[in-house]
């Protein structure tokens, strides 16, 4: 029987519809950018006949010009591929057709379906949505073609910035389907693309398409970072909620329908699109209260035809991300989680998400960092012979467009070609940048899947080792030492360089060029020593927990003390900051760690927290001094209105201080006799004196007010062993014994699930028939007996909020030790969560504290 491959699966799903994109524009938004830049999907869709693949949310006049696949007719018909509403993208599909004048058909493809948009709260769009989309687009593009003919002199858009001046700012309401079915109010002020008398109607056709993920391998999974799905909210704002990127305790206290939260009932959506898409016929089980909830929606989506479908049985595995929030929150020996950590990220696409206000907008929807790594290989390829010659490229640019013969766009490019002469030359971090394709492989091996089941070590020297037999493989020599064992940067370094002299072996190991240049990135030695301080940290404080309160409370001061050492200061009259290895925000995120370990040993220590009163009371101190000393390192939400006047106190204070210094060095012969006439000011200089001391005691007393409340909200963390039902027994929380290959969550419940053991608080969620039978044939003595998950061949793990790069890795521990090879193992995730994502959700602008 075939295995199961995500990859696969998601590429078949597009050469499906090959049949739309031959011939075809095809824009992308962010999410589906993000999905198809993992599957490395972009020649598929040049393969199958597109002429062009671009941005929705950026799209340019330019659009219209560009051809991969050279045709004399100009397209006529346009695809759109979105991962949000239709609503949502409806404001950049307008403005897609009003450039391309010529096309005729629209075909939209969106991974929302139907019944999705019709139960999102923020959708406009009833349970027709489809038919319904098609038709109001329809209206709204005939309204833009009869306004645009009674408006002389209004006949082309401003090719200099690809006809955004003429849309209104991403705040303002552009459809607005509740108050105007069409949306023709918003056209009252706008003028478009000049269209011809005679107009062929459009036809527009909206489509589901729901295989829009980012597959880090073929059996790891996780939804874009900018789709919809992974953007809404998984919890309301109730005392049991902790972010809206997170779900909410588990207390046992299922949520009324009408108070599922829409990230919940799109995440059973997607699921149960993704199993009909791959023929798994699911049994589902659920560990947590937002995963019943989805499970429980799932089990409704079912139906008696889905059940008798000869498909291939499987299990699902539904769990809450805040049954463990410890392990993503720490440091592992993971060198997919080192690399994703270290990289800088691609900025997020600017996009006017939501029919209402910007309040509504940031009720509804949750900003995650993208998942798009950049990986700096002009970095490592910084020798002369490997720099990008940016003259040529400009004079090939300038070529170009002045071989264009089209009167219409001639103006546009021509200023296009002034703004690159003009414009200073891009350094070569933003010229040459990578990405992880999940599809890149060696000799078969896909490159991303082989370093997932490996720590860091091991993975980078897996890497070198596909270094070395690949330059082997094509006849290249390195004159540099290598250790056995040991994965050293210059060795690493130079067989980058090695590979990539020339354009034609870059291009043919591009895959373990762009790997190895991350991994040589996460091991340099600021982000290694940096990712070392934090897990020693960490095991200093599981070893503390493991003694007394009174010991993980003087680790935890002694961190945020360190901290605040690294203030501000004066040198030469400016201020400062010195640089240390873990900041105040650092600090924290660490203190949280010791707050949930606290928890899970401590839970009686104090009467409101896992510590005693004195205890907490210094903790709060040292956080108050050290916000106090330097408040612009932490970026904290708990901080937002009083920043400013943290950083306008620290600036006088050092002021102050600088004064104080120059006096101080004045001889006392620089006195003369009318210094001595101006010590009767001395009263003013009190008062202004007694006037900032009062400003200073407000301040604090406001400041020491918020760091209350961030002490509250930690015990609300300290509090997860006891509230969450699952862990009360103690059978799934971290071991006794606080060795340092401690394991998470996901790794115990695999070996307890494999090994048939009860887990409590695991609900199986029973199919149609298994209802059917259980109601009705139970009578006759035909019940269905309760399935064991251990007994599927296919296993489905989805972690509702996120997962790591290090769970994935104990996942496959387990499944190996479970001495089960029979069983293919699937793990997916909202998203791919690191420490200073976690960081975000707790403490950050996406958390409710």
């Amino acid at each position: 029987m075939a295995t199961v491959d995500v990859i696969k699966c998601c590429i078949d799903s597009i050469r499906q519809i090959a049949e739309h994109i031959q011939d075809a524009t095809v824009y992308l938004d962010a999410g589906s950018t993000e999905s198809f830049q993992f599957l490395g999907a972009y020649p598929i869709l040049l393969e199958l006949g597109a002429r062009a693949i671009c941005s929705l949310e950026n799209m340019c006049a330019l659009d219209v010009v560009v051809d991969w696949n050279s045709n004399s007719d100009p397209a006529r018909k346009l695809v759109v591929i979105t991962s949000s509403l239709l609503s949502d993208a409806h404001r950049y599909i307008l403005r897609c057709l009003s450039t391309h004048q010529v096309v005729r058909h629209c075909i939209i493809f969106t991974s929302i379906s139907e019944t999705a948009h019709s139960a999102f709260p923020d959708s406009p769009l009833g349970p027709d949505a489809y038919p319904e989309y098609e038709s109001l687009l329809v209206q709204d593009y005939e309204e833009l073609v009869k306004k645009s003919r009674t408006k002389p002199g209004q006949g082309k858009l401003n090719t200099e910035d690809g006809g955004r001046s003429e849309f209104p700012s991403i705040g303002e309401d552009v459809l607005n389907l509740e108050a105007s079915p069409s949306g023709r109010d918003f056209y009252e002020n706008n003028s478009l693309d000049y269209v011809e008398e005679s107009v062929v109607k459009l036809v527009v056709s909206v489509y589901h398409f729901p295989m829009i993920l980012c597959p880090i391998s073929p059996r790891v999974f996780v939804l874009p970072s900018e789709g919809l799905v992974a953007e809404a909210h998984l919890s309301s704002g109730h005392e049991d909620s902790i972010s809206p990127g997170l779900p909410p305790l588990s207390t046992g206290f299922l949520s009324d329908a009408d108070d599922v939260p829409p990230g919940a009932t799109l995440t059973a959506h997607f699921l149960y699109h993704l199993a009909a898409k791959m023929d798994l016929k699911v049994e589902i089980f659920s560990l947590g209260d937002i995963s019943k909830t989805v499970g429980k929606v799932l089990t409704g989506m079912s139906s008696l035809y889905d059940v008798g479908r000869r498909k291939r049985s499987a299990g699902l595995l539904l769990i809450d991300r805040t049954l463990d929030l410890l392990t993503p929150c720490c440091h592992g020996d993971s060198l997919v989680d080192r690399i994703f950590s270290s990289l800088p990220r691609r900025n997020r696409t600017i996009s006017g998400k939501g029919s209402g206000s910007q309040l509504k907008l940031r009720s509804l929807y949750l900003q995650r960092a993208p998942l798009d790594v950049q990986i700096p290989l002009a970095r490592i390829l910084n020798e002369e012979d490997s720099k990008i010659d940016s003259y040529r490229l400009l004079e090939s640019i300038e070529a170009f467009l002045c071989g264009w013969n089209s009167d219409c766009q001639l103006t546009g490019l021509i200023n296009l070609r002034q703004k690159i002469h003009d414009k200073p030359n891009h350094t070569d971090a933003e010229i040459l940048t990578g990405s992880f394709v999940s599809s890149e492989n060696f000799l078969g091996m896909p490159l991303l899947e082989a370093i997932l089941d490996r720590r860091t070590k091991d993975g980078a020297l897996l890497v070198k080792k596909w270094l070395q037999e690949t330059l082997h493989r094509e006849n290249v020599a390195v004159n540099v030492k290598s250790r056995p064992g040991v994965a050293t940067k210059p060795e690493i370094q130079a067989m980058i360089k090695a590979l990539s002299r020339n354009q034609s072996s870059l291009l043919r190991n591009k895959g373990i060029i762009q790997l190895a240049a991350a991994t040589l990135f996460a091991l340099e030695e600021s982000n290694y020593t940096l990712w070392d301080a934090f897990s020693s940290a960490e095991k200093i404080l599981s070893v503390s927990s493991g003694e007394t309160s009174q010991s993980l409370a003087i680790q935890i001061g002694d961190l945020i003390n360190k901290s605040a050492l690294l203030g501000s200061h004066v040198n030469k009259g400016k201020r400062e900051i010195s640089k240390g290895l873990l900041s105040l925000q650092d600090a924290l995120l660490l203190m949280i760690i010791g707050y949930i370990l606290a928890g899970e040993n401590f839970p009686t220590s104090g009467a409101d927290g896992p510590f005693s009163w004195q205890e907490e009371h210094l903790l709060k101190d040292a956080v108050v001094d050290a916000l106090l000393e330097n408040p612009s390192v932490a970026n904290l939400k708990f901080l937002d209105g009083l920043r400013e006047e943290l950083e306008t106190n620290v600036d006088s204070k050092l002021k102050s201080q600088g004064t104080a210094e120059e006096s101080s060095e004045l001889d006392i012969d620089d006195f003369d006799d009318d210094q001595w006439g101006k010590w009767g000011d001395e009263d003013g200089d009190d008062d202004n004196k007694i006037e900032q001391v009062y400003g200073d005691v407000q301040l604090k007393l406001e400041l020491r007010d918020r760091v209350d409340n961030l002490f509250k909200f930690l015990h609300k963390l300290s509090d997860l062993k006891r509230k969450n039902i699952p862990l009360r027994d103690g059978s799934l929380t971290m071991e006794a014994n606080f060795d340092e290959d401690r394991k998470g969550l996901l790794y115990k419940l695999l070996t307890r699930v494999l090994g048939k053991y009860d887990v409590p608080g695991l609900e199986y969620h029973s199919s149609t028939v298994g209802r059917l039978f259980k109601s009705g044939f139970g009578r006759f003595g035909l019940g269905q007996a309760k399935p064991s998950l251990a007994d599927q061949n296919v296993i489905l793990v989805f972690v509702i909020g996120g997962i790591n790069g290090l769970e994935v890795c104990e996942a496959h521990e387990a499944l190996a030790e479970s001495g089960r090879p029979d069983i293919e193992l699937l793990v997916g995730g909202t998203t791919l969560l690191t420490s200073n994502d976690m960081l975000d959700l707790l403490l950050g602008n996406s958390s409710y504290f």
